[in-house]
């Protein structure tokens, strides 16, 4: 499995400066080693180069030297030292260098006010493993149990503790060493709460009753792993079909096998329901990737009524505006090796309601076979892939 490593990303190199952001363990400094080989690179987990630049920013373009107009400077895990911040717009108008910036977490960059380069500098994501960067190697069992993330697929017989440690990591680096959390006992109680309830409607309420914390804690709480990019909040879709919408969010986190490890689930076998919740998430992971390689950036949600309506994911492809209806991609998906037709009624009811237009209708499931029932396309996982990133989907 050694030859993962090798295995090309996504992403392609912008010709000027920008800020990657990516959760630990995504693959960042590789991409950037791959890619900008001749590059001056500094470290900024380097505790001497740390403390040297924490208090003298302005040394940064001593260490840099005489390097010629255009040049590349990588400055890894930026949000350590947020001030270098403003060294670095002062050195890319000064020298005119180009700078890739990289960090896990913009959280303690927007706290402190940092200039974030806005207008001077691209902000980019990476994300785990697409299952379009893996190909033939993806196995979609072992991406449901376990996750995308690169070291995961580097060594999968030791998954279930590279999971473990990789949240004890994150505990240590990200918030406690940043300060970002004080007292972890709480934290982790709302962790194995959060881990358990992912790719679920968001109730804080019940949350803080199970995690034994207040209730506007679990709010910052979920601030704190969206910032460091550990999960998304999936908004709701209320298009105001005269009928009452759901107005919660659900939450992914970013990887199933980070909240597999998280719920504190990764020793026990994971069930039908918890699949289903992963395959749900693997799907919201591939529309982000997609969504950010393309360009398209699409808005993502998903629907839901009272009456138990509820489609998985709705892509925006098109604002409503004077004289135009708003325009849709439904996609659902199903933890199953056999699709069932029933399964399709929430995204025709919607098409057949009117006020908005569904271009695509898409089922995804785990099953071998291609389906076309009129208007509705059903795909197993790897053909949804083939077709996403091929500008199919939308």
């Amino acid at each position: 499995m050694s030859a993962l490593k090798e295995i090309p990303r996504l992403l392609n190199l912008p010709t000027m400066s920008f800020l990657l952001f990516g959760p630990r363990g995504t693959g960042k400094s590789t991409w950037l080693r791959q890619r900008l080989p001749e590059a001056k690179s500094f470290d900024l987990l380097d505790a001497s180069l740390f403390l040297e630049l924490s208090r003298e920013p302005n040394r940064l373009e001593a260490l840099i030297g005489n390097q010629e107009k255009g040049s590349w400077v990588v400055l890894d895990e930026i949000q350590k030292v947020p001030i270098l911040l403003d060294e670095v717009h002062r050195l890319m108008e000064k020298h005119k260098w180009r700078f890739a910036l990289c960090g896990s977490s913009a959280r303690k960059l927007r706290r402190g006010g940092a200039n974030l380069l806005a207008g001077r500098a691209l902000t980019l994501s990476m994300e785990g493993f697409s299952a379009f960067e893996l190909k033939g190697i993806f196995n979609l069992d072992f991406a449901m149990n376990w996750g995308m993330l690169p070291f995961v697929w580097n060594a999968p017989e030791v998954a279930a503790d590279i999971l473990a440690a990789y949240v004890n990591t994150y505990l240590k680096e990200e918030l406690q060493s940043e300060g970002i959390i004080r007292n972890v006992p709480p934290f982790l109680r709302f962790m194995a709460v959060a881990g358990q309830m992912n790719g679920q409607v968001v109730n804080a309420q019940n949350i803080a009753r199970d995690a034994a914390v207040a209730r506007s804690t679990v709010d910052t709480y979920f601030s704190v792993l969206v910032d460091t990019l550990i999960g998304h909040f999936l908004p709701a879709w209320r298009p105001g079909l005269k009928v009452r919408e759901t107005a919660q969010p659900k939450f992914y986190w970013f990887d199933p096998g980070v909240a597999r490890a998280a719920g504190g689930l990764l020793r026990e076998p994971s069930d039908r329901f918890w699949q289903g919740m992963s395959l749900e998430t693997l799907v919201y992971h591939e529309l982000r990737v997609y969504n950010e390689i393309s360009g398209k950036h699409r808005p993502i949600f998903y629907y839901r009524t009272p009456a138990g309506v509820e489609i998985d994911f709705v892509v925006q492809t098109a604002q409503k505006r004077p004289g135009k209806s708003q325009r849709i991609v439904a996609i659902e998906a199903k933890r199953s090796e056999r699709w069932d037709r029933s399964w399709e009624k929430p995204m025709r009811n919607l098409t057949a309601g009117g006020g908005v237009t569904v271009e695509r209708m898409v089922g995804v499931y785990c099953g071998s076979r291609e389906f076309t029932f009129d208007d509705v396309m059903v795909l197993p996982f790897e053909q949804f892939i083939s077709r996403l990133y091929d500008g199919k989907i939308f």
